[in-house]
């Protein structure tokens, strides 16, 4: 009851003038920078945070709060559209958002994401209120250990997410892990399979790697196989027709608050971050989503799970922000030195010596999310557009977002060759029947698990013991194990029931 109370006294602060000003146009530059590959929210907020310094600090950080969490549904409009995320949590969004714009519903994967993102957004933000500081101490009980059980539980679900061919997602498991090698160790600084060149001393980049891997292959595919956007089906979609049917919102739903809580859940965690809460729920409910068969080919539950979970995750990290002073990620990081040069000091005295100022925050952000939610649907028609434009047009268009968005990271020449290379390799990835995802989450993953190993071995000074050493690492382990002998053991079964109905027909 008395966080309602501070909730209410917050929404006052949050729609002052100057606040509501804030919020709105965070969001708008959110939504841009999200849709832009290669930008990212980090890049966003840290270009932003100079511009604020003589701003109030409530005002200051509510505004790049909102260019946070919306840059997560913009995200999703290049990754369904053109099929390049416009940032790392948006890879999973493209799997499923890119084939159902394809088929000519375009329209309903770009509702589907922004009401997922809107329902996924809100329950972390929720969350966030009730449990706000219990969360970020059951968050601070995952110790390099736990993380690294956590880790590898999401890895050993590959197998799920490529279905009935596990030797194809044992390869691109292998190139992610040795793409993810490449550069100088983390902790010993050695310099590993770079083969002397300057260029890979830094590890291959994540951005030229996924705008490679789905956008130029894309461009490379489209070329080689002559194929065509367009089509009458698309062209006449219009917003009317594009806002998801009764039924359709009902199917979501379920996903959308399934996602919506692991997501959370994940964002809590230092480290772990959107990507990897939007990683896991996809796979889990890839597993027990009962349009599981369709997820990956064009369902519009695998927007939902994807969508959902890094919007809840950008919720979820300001629980260890605020109540602990801990970031869970690069923008977090940013928007903490934002709040120690503004002269706050994030932790559990921050709520007592700063309540204006907290929920403040928080009330912004049920209306920052509505902000989101009405802005990125009066987009819609423009983004539609897109789907209209012919083949002809869009391969040197896509080219060029695929250039400017690998250059602009590092403003290296070098990024964009190795892009070029990575959308030769997915192509030829696809030719094989090798799916890119499982690629890409053992290359997100692989540093975060390396990191962490060594860390618990540290801890422990080589002991295996630290991995079964806590009620949360005993039951990660057990679902691990779980995990990979399910599969096992219900091919084994199918396989028995084959022979079966084969004797007994041949009888």
């Amino acid at each position: 009851m008395e966080n309602l109370q501070l909730l209410w006294m917050g929404l006052e602060t949050a729609c002052s003038l100057p606040n509501l000003i804030s919020a709105f146009f965070g969001a708008i530059i959110g939504l841009v920078v999200g849709a832009m590959p290669g930008i990212g929210s980090l890049s966003g907020v840290a270009l932003l945070l100079p511009l604020t310094f003589k701003m109030n600090p409530t005002t200051a950080i509510i505004g790049l709060a909102a260019l946070y969490y919306s840059n997560m549904y913009g995200g999703s409009f290049s990754a369904i559209l053109l099929n390049i995320p416009g940032d790392s949590p948006a890879v999973m969004t493209a799997l499923d958002g890119y084939p159902l714009a394809r088929s000519g519903r375009a329209g309903a994967a770009l509702s589907t994401a922004i009401c997922s993102s809107f329902f996924g957004g809100t329950i972390g933000i929720i969350i966030l209120t009730i449990s706000g500081p219990i969360l970020a101490k059951w968050g601070l009980a995952f110790g390099p250990a736990e993380l690294t059980l956590l880790i590898l539980f999401a890895m050993t679900s590959i197998g799920w997410l490529l279905g009935e061919n596990p030797s194809a997602g044992l390869v691109a498991t292998a190139i992610g892990v040795m793409l993810a090698t490449i550069g100088v160790d983390r902790c010993l600084g050695q310099e590993r399979f770079s083969f002397g060149s300057v260029n890979l001393f830094s590890g291959v980049s994540f951005i030229p790697l996924v705008i490679g891997m789905f956008g130029f292959s894309q461009v490379i595919d489209m070329v080689v196989n002559r194929i065509t956007y367009s089509s009458a089906e698309i062209q006449k979609v219009t917003l009317k027709q594009s806002m998801l049917k009764g039924k359709e919102l009902k199917r979501i739903t379920p996903t959308a608050i399934r996602t919506g809580l692991i997501g959370t859940i994940v964002g809590v965690m230092p480290g772990a971050g959107a990507t990897a809460a939007s990683f896991i729920s996809y796979i889990m409910e890839k597993r027990i989503n009962k349009n599981r068969e369709q997820i990956g080919k064009g369902a519009l539950e695998g927007v939902a799970a994807a969508e959902a979970a890094n919007n809840a995750a950008a919720a979820g990290a300001f629980a260890p922000l605020l109540t602990l002073g801990i970031p869970g990620g690069g923008t977090t990081a940013v928007l903490l030195g934002g709040l120690m040069m503004w002269g706050l000091r994030p932790g559990p005295l921050l709520f007592k010596e700063n309540p204006d100022f907290v929920w403040g925050l928080i009330s912004s952000m049920y209306i920052g999310n509505i902000i989101c939610l009405l802005i990125s649907f009066a987009c819609i028609p423009l983004m539609m557009k897109v789907v209209k434009v012919p083949s002809a047009v869009m391969v040197p268009v896509i080219s060029v977002v695929c250039v400017i968005g690998t250059y602009t990271v590092n403003n290296n020449m070098f990024d964009v060759y190795l892009m070029i290379v990575m959308g030769i390799l997915a192509y030829f990835m696809k030719i094989a029947k090798i799916p890119a995802a499982p690629l890409l989450l053992a290359f997100v993953l692989t540093p975060m698990f390396e990191s962490y190993v060594r860390q618990a071995f540290d801890i422990s000074d080589g002991s295996f013991g630290i991995f079964v050493g806590s009620n949360i690492s005993k039951t990660l382990l057990a679902l691990t194990v779980l995990f990979c002998l399910v599969p096992v053991v219900m091919g084994f079964i199918k396989k028995e029931k084959t022979s079966v109905d084969s004797a007994a027909i041949e009888n």
